[in-house]
């Protein structure tokens, strides 16, 4: 058992899609006889499972998990209310374990749980519904128009390419009047707790093959059924997905089901170069490669 601070410790593993977080965050969870909350945003769904790659069922028994399987595609679920959740999640674990696994590749969640989050205001739900409802109309190019429009700061330096990002924008300059950026503060919240960041890699190619093995494997298991049974809610921000956006495609009879996985494949990839480039960026990460539990143990029995 390493000799942790005082304080009670969250150890947080990260790093990009298929890269193996589950297998190595249960390893240290049973190594120190604790629980893992996931800090990931699409496996919280109750009605996701194989496009989001929910832990199996033998995994979920062998550790106990949070944050998996216990909220409805219907919920609103974003970074604020995940830093909600997982802080009172936590102080609950803490009075049985002294140290608790964190496991994801949601940077915005990771970072929201570390540091918390500016206080950005509220917007009224008619607004965001008529934002939705034009982007589903009109495409992102709309989109993108609007923000160059009204916000010209996020269209220089924010994410013009992730309709979330901008719909957010969007409602925050409407509301606001001000750009979603300058309300980021930058001001980073104290936690009572330590943390420690663990983030694992694989070489390129070795990702990619893992990508698209788990692609080919999410086909037998049954995507097409699944997304069959979600597709009544196929404009859910929790189905704007990669996995099923493809399948809603070729359920609707626009790309072949060849074509659709290709897409997936070629989606995960890109979903984890992006990945890479949010956890790189955070300077408190130890990175590992073909990280083993032994390995991560040894590491943290030094600190």
């Amino acid at each position: 058992m390493p000799v942790f601070p005082l304080q009670k410790t969250v150890i947080i593993i990260a790093g990009p899609t298929a890269v193996g977080k589950t297998s190595l965050a249960i390893s240290l969870a049973q190594h120190f006889n604790t629980e893992i909350i996931s800090a990931d945003s699409r496996q919280c769904y109750r009605e996701l499972n194989i496009a989001v790659a929910r832990p199996t069922p033998e995994e979920l028994n062998t550790v106990s998990h949070h944050f998996i399987a216990d909220h409805s595609i219907h919920d609103e679920i974003n970074a604020a209310a995940y830093e909600q959740y997982a802080l009172q999640k936590l102080e609950e674990l803490f009075q049985r374990h002294d140290v608790v696994i964190m496991v994801g590749g949601t940077g915005l969640y990771i970072k929201a749980f570390s540091e918390g989050l500016d206080n950005i205001p509220s917007v009224p739900e008619e607004l965001r519904n008529t934002i939705i409802d034009n982007y589903e109309k009109n495409g992102i190019t709309w989109l993108q128009n609007e923000i160059k429009e009204n916000d010209p700061l996020f269209f220089e330096k924010g994410e013009m390419k992730n309709p979330q990002r901008m719909m957010r924008a969007l409602e925050i300059i409407k509301t606001t009047g001000r750009s979603i950026l300058d309300h980021h503060t930058g001001e980073r919240k104290k936690r009572n707790f330590s943390i420690i960041k663990i983030g694992i890699e694989l070489p390129r190619e070795e990702l990619t093959q893992r990508i698209n093995s788990r692609v080919d494997e999410m086909m037998r298991q049954g995507l097409v059924e699944e997304a069959k049974s979600v597709y009544t809610w196929k404009h859910l921000n929790a189905l704007q997905t990669v996995g099923y956006t493809e399948m809603f495609e070729y359920l609707d009879n626009k790309i072949s089901l060849a074509r659709a996985i290709e897409l997936i494949k070629t989606h995960t990839r890109q979903y984890a170069k992006r990945q890479m480039t949010w956890f790189k960026r955070d300077i408190e990460i130890y990175w590992f490669t073909h990280a083993s539990a032994g390995q991560v143990i040894s590491f943290l029995e030094t600190m």
